[in-house]
């Protein structure tokens, strides 16, 4: 009865969290640029540049990071049917095909072992269960794979940043660094062992 229970109150959050970001999705990109870029500077850029192979965007969103990417085969998966709607839109624009999903950052549709890249921008923050969706990319990845990740600090995470959460779950860091007075955190990690030929 408990995993009854427990997936019926995961289905309510996910629902309130789908509806408040289908109700942003319109909007999302035109609010908030200047201030994104002021923040994160080129982490958009710096992100998407190292992605390689078979990549996953974890909380794609609109997809802003689309034009961004280089020659990767990319799926993104977003919680907001509308926010996707975006996403699509905007991938037809740039001619670029992506297999688009929807889902919960905490229970990734995709077989063990399926990425060799996973990347997730600023979207952490607002994922209910944040060392769910930090497992689930580790599951997702291959041995090696690297683990592409930038989200902004919040005082309620003192014991447990997104990158410190990724480290907890076994990925090894090549690159963490705060910027911006340490309010915002990137990290590349990889999962460790070698892949499978």
């Amino acid at each position: 009865m408990g995993d009854d229970s427990d997936a019926v109150h995961r289905s309510g959050r996910w629902e309130s969290v789908r509806r408040r970001w289908d109700r942003r999705a319109a909007t999302y990109d035109k609010k908030g640029l200047r201030a994104e870029r002021w923040a994160i500077g080129d982490g958009r850029e710096w992100i998407c540049a190292q992605a390689r192979g078979r990549t996953l965007e974890v909380a794609i969103g609109t997809g802003r990071n689309l034009p961004l990417y280089g020659e990767v085969d990319l799926t993104g998966i977003d919680l907001s049917p509308a926010m996707l709607d975006v996403a699509r839109r905007r991938s037809r624009q740039l001619g670029r095909s992506v297999d688009l999903r929807e889902g919960p950052a905490e229970h990734l549709p995709f077989p063990d072992g399926h990425f060799d890249t996973v990347v997730c921008t600023l979207a952490v923050c607002s994922v209910a269960d944040r060392a769910g969706a930090i497992a689930e990319m580790y599951r997702v990845l291959r041995p090696g794979g690297l683990l592409l990740l930038i989200d902004h600090v919040e005082r309620r995470w003192l014991r447990g940043r997104p990158a410190t959460l990724a480290v907890r779950y076994g990925f090894i860091p090549e690159h963490r660094e705060r910027t911006r007075l340490g309010a915002i955190e990137r990290l590349a990690a990889r999962k460790p062992g070698l892949p499978v030929t």
